[in-house]
């Protein structure tokens, strides 16, 4: 079963999303709230680009992979844009922000938007957006085996997203 889009439907939806997080005000009010593409709070936002279906259902193995894959692909095509824009990414480990790793302080959570996209994604490619003040990360994450692939774009200011 093809991937049906849920935000974007194509690169050019995705990249005018993209570079409307950079431009767009960040929201005041603590917490998460919804947003014109996604989510957002002070300092950040992320857009869910792209979903693949969910896999409450899924017959086979292959049906997994193959909306993996797909999403890769369209991951690997847009990096392309930001990449001829700014240079190449950072790779950005965002295991270590799900606080795993230091548990004298496992109360300490990560700052937003590296809360949310640890529990979603493993890494991040991401580029400084000189112009705004402002950093772009691109990553494909799922919340469980069952939920849909996610093509994410989080924009945060540049003292939210690691250097």
């Amino acid at each position: 079963m093809p991937i049906q889009p849920r935000s974007a439907g194509s690169a050019e939806e995705q990249l005018s999303i993209i570079d409307a997080l950079i431009a767009l005000p960040f929201p005041e009010q603590e917490g998460q709230s919804e947003t014109q593409f996604g989510w957002g709070g002070p300092g950040y936002h992320i857009a869910d680009l792209r979903q693949s279906r969910d896999f409450w259902d899924a017959p086979d193995p292959e049906t997994f992979t193959a909306a993996e894959e797909e999403l890769e692909a369209d991951l690997t095509a847009l990096v392309t844009v930001p990449a001829g824009r700014w240079g190449s990414p950072t790779v950005v480990d965002l295991w270590p922000y799900l606080g795993l790793d230091n548990p004298e302080h496992p109360d300490i959570e990560a700052p937003e938007p590296l809360s949310s996209l640890c529990n979603l994604a493993g890494s991040m490619q991401m580029w400084q957006v000189p112009s705004a003040g402002r950093r772009l990360g691109l990553t494909l994450g799922q919340a469980d085996r069952e939920f849909p692939f996610e093509l994410l774009a989080a924009v945060g200011e540049a003292s939210t997203l690691p250097k």
